[in-house]
């Protein structure tokens, strides 16, 4: 992942819009302060730190930015010490702005966003603030207004792909069609996630395809999901109950994981309306209970339950 990441603002792969906005700000040097927010592995780092890679030269990158993780110390007394000290110090000889990036934002408590703001304010002169967070609900109002906002949205699969096949390439790895729609479908728009993904399947199996892929996240199978749903309506309960739980075993799924996948295939299935709507709020009970920490026996027991009740149902209507 840290190999591939992007060095420049051109390798970005997506949000054209917000690159294309960034870069002007820069070329007009006339950078806001920016608050980048949205799901993990969409480039938010990526793109802050090639701005300011462009902004600054390899040398003065260590006086010039000041970078703050999560997993770093960033309470009260940090902001009113070190970012403080940072911000109010002038640069000599250079014109141009220092850079404090706040990575994972959300994680720093109130006390310490509210003492940022007036910082903030302070020194706009000669210090830009960008911070970065996953939920913009968790920046307190008052960061958000003192900030020009981006959002940077999951990537979409023909975005990714181009991408993935890159590093395919350049790793030298073997990928089958299926494989990639697997790593697609499975990181949901999180690139991070996709190449994480992509490396554990190739060292584990040497071959990417889609079986391998979804072996190796531990996601049941198409194929397994479609026997389960067949066993639940087309078998009596017990050899279904005794079925699925081999296939569980022996594959080692989870019950939330299958119910998720299920969920998608009632969907498709073509049950009348009325029956579909009891089903589903059956799964979502079901859901719910697992959640809440319940025996996986059990709630198996009573999924097989809702989908014979449905098969009766369907049954009594023909």
């Amino acid at each position: 992942v840290e190999k591939y990441r992007p060095q420049a603002l051109s390798e970005l792969v997506s949000h054209r819009d917000i690159l294309s906005t960034v870069q002007r700000f820069i070329s007009e040097d006339r950078l806001p302060h920016l608050l980048l927010y949205g799901p993990p592995g969409t480039g938010k780092t990526s793109t802050i730190l090639a701005c300011a890679r462009q902004l600054y030269r390899e040398r003065e990158f260590g006086s010039m930015v000041l970078e703050l993780n999560a997993s770093d110390d960033r309470g009260i007394d940090i902001v009113r010490g070190p970012i403080l000290s940072f911000a109010s110090t002038r640069t000599i000889f250079k014109k141009g702005f220092k850079l404090v990036i706040l990575d994972e934002a959300d994680a720093m408590t109130q006390d310490a966003q509210n003492a940022l703001r007036r910082v903030i304010e302070k020194f706009t002169e000669n210090t830009r603030f960008c911070l970065i967070c996953n939920y913009l609900s968790k920046i307190i109002p008052a960061l958000q207004s003192r900030c020009t906002r981006f959002r940077f949205g999951p990537l979409t699969p023909e975005l990714m792909v181009p991408r993935l096949q890159h590093v395919i390439q350049e790793e030298g790895v073997d990928v089958t069609e299926d494989g990639m729609k697997a790593l697609v479908t499975l990181s949901s728009g999180d690139m991070r996630r996709a190449l994480n993904i992509l490396q554990s399947t190739s060292m584990a199996f040497g071959k990417v395809t889609e079986e391998n892929v979804y072996t190796c996240t531990g996601h049941p199978l198409k194929s397994d999901i479609a026997n389960i749903l067949d066993w639940m309506l087309n078998q009596d309960f017990s050899t279904a109950y005794r079925k699925i739980m081999e296939l569980k075993t022996l594959k080692g799924l989870a019950l939330q994981d299958i119910l998720t996948e299920i969920h998608l295939f009632v969907h498709r299935v073509d049950f009348p309306p009325s029956i579909r709507i009891q089903l589903l709020i059956k799964l979502a009970d079901i859901e719910y209970r697992l959640a809440a920490g319940t025996s996986e026996k059990i709630q198996l027991s009573s999924l097989i339950a809702a989908f014979q009740i449905t098969r009766d149902l369907v049954v009594a209507e023909a």
